[in-house]
């Protein structure tokens, strides 16, 4: 491994700037990390060797030739495999689309190729994004970094591990119900989800476009603003730095009653000894609760279902076996939401944005686990959670799934790990409107947590 393995973004684009590396050796460095590791852990459905070198040689010459570089420039990042890169398969980790070629890029992609970021290939995925472990993707699963034996979570589980073992700077995910903030948690990155409609998600294989969001995972909050910006069309310039917060005074409300039961011994302890850190940094610390959470969860299922099954009702009847069986039995479900119930559970989104809205009133924040336990067995039905069991699926969506109904933006910061050396992950959530100021937030976190 080359002496730039496991810099940052905002480290590396210091190195780029002083010549002191350039873009084809980080890329370079990437794909060998990829060649070496992507046997064992599954993270990449494709790689782009060819055009990202290529990209890389580019942004070299741009460089040597003085020309004007943004903050990602010359710097390797990965798509989750349902967005789309012209002449790249989008296969949504299903067979389904084994053939599909993009014909052109998503909005993102172009933004990304814009500002000179080098796309080293499409990472794995829970089969159309539909689960929360990567378990079943038509392409194998994924395997955390850290126990092979493990989830990587989902379903942008390939992004993470991409992202934790240096195969790319920074990878794009989708967040329906927290396919970003749930894989950042289990691996131990930050995971962005924005705000509802801010990154455009024109040339994205939707699950729920009224649920669904595009963000980054990254190795640090920095970072992630940096990969945030370029893809809300506000590429930052090379020298570009997020101001971080006070939490001297700053409010911040810890989500008590339904987002503080059923959580693992271990993720509680991390995440009360983040509390405890931040508090001892001068911020305030008040519990706050959700009126109506216990109806997240069917609101939730009701959208997501109806919402799925109305995609794929085509190829369900035209390809049923090319979908992995569980997520074909879910999307199959989905026949059977009723028009009053999907009505309802419209409705019921918006009570909850506005409970949580009132929530976040006055406060900075919320703060709360981002998943209720730490990565799961590969293939287990069950988790441990407190003093019962609790099905996969739904202990890892329980946290995460209101702020895809709410709409708020939530970012997933690593605040320590297990006995067993797991990541545990703290959820940081801001309101409507406010990714900038979250971002500032999380960044202040972060450093107290890092003592950096």
């Amino acid at each position: 491994m080359s002496h730039w393995h496991g810099q940052t973004i905002d480290e590396l684009r210091g190195a780029l700037a002083r010549g002191e590396t350039t873009s084809v050796r980080l890329t370079e460095q990437c794909l060998e990390t990829i060649a070496a590791l992507n046997p064992r852990l599954n993270a990449f459905i494709t790689v782009t060797a060819d055009a990202a070198l290529a990209a890389a040689r580019a942004s070299d010459a741009r460089r040597a030739a003085g020309a004007p570089m943004t903050a990602l420039d010359g710097i390797p990042i990965s798509l989750k495999d349902l967005i789309d890169d012209t002449g790249v398969r989008t296969t949504a980790g299903s067979q389904v689309r084994r053939h599909v070629v993009a014909t052109g890029d998503a909005t993102i992609t172009t933004r990304l190729k814009v500002a000179g970021a080098v796309i080293v290939g499409k990472t794995n995925l829970h089969e159309f994004a539909f689960g929360t472990t990567n378990d079943d993707s038509g392409f194998g699963g994924a395997r955390h970094p850290d126990d092979d034996t493990r989830s990587p979570g989902g379903s942008s589980g390939g992004s993470a591990i991409a992202v934790r073992t240096g195969m790319s700077m920074a990878s794009i995910g989708t967040d329906t119900g927290g396919s970003i903030r749930i894989p950042a948690g289990v691996c131990g990155v930050v995971g962005l989800k924005p705000g509802w409609g801010e990154i455009p998600a024109h040339g994205v294989v939707p699950l729920s476009r009224q649920l669904d969001h595009v963000g980054p995972l990254a190795r640090t909050v920095t970072d992630a603003w940096l990969v945030h910006e370029t893809l809300a069309g506000r590429a930052p310039s090379a020298a570009a730095q997020l101001e971080p917060a006070s939490l001297a005074g700053l409010r911040f409300g810890l989500l008590a009653g339904y987002f503080d039961t059923r959580i693992a011994p271990d993720v509680r302890a991390g995440v009360a000894a983040a509390v405890a850190r931040l508090a001892r940094a001068g911020a305030i610390i008040e519990p706050v609760e959700i009126p109506h959470a216990a109806d997240i969860g069917p609101v939730y299922l009701h959208l997501v279902l109806g919402d799925a099954a109305s995609y794929h009702a085509a190829t369900l009847e035209a390809q049923p076996g090319d979908y992995t069986v569980p997520v074909r039995r879910r999307l199959e479900l989905g026949r059977y939401i009723l028009a009053e119930d999907y009505a309802r559970a419209l409705r019921g989104r918006e009570v909850i944005a506005l409970a949580i809205d009132r929530a976040l009133d006055g406060c900075a924040a919320l703060l709360c686990p981002t998943l209720p336990v730490t990565a799961p067995p590969i293939g287990a039905a069950s988790v441990p959670v407190g003093e019962g069991e609790e099905p996969v699926r739904t202990a890892m969506l329980r946290l995460t799934q209101p702020f895809n109904l709410g709409r708020q933006p939530a970012l997933s910061l690593p605040c320590g790990v297990s006995p067993a050396g797991l990541p545990v992950g703290l959820q940081i959530v801001g309101a409507r409107g406010a990714t900038a100021a979250l971002l500032r937030t999380a960044l202040a976190c972060e450093r107290a947590l890092t003592g950096i």
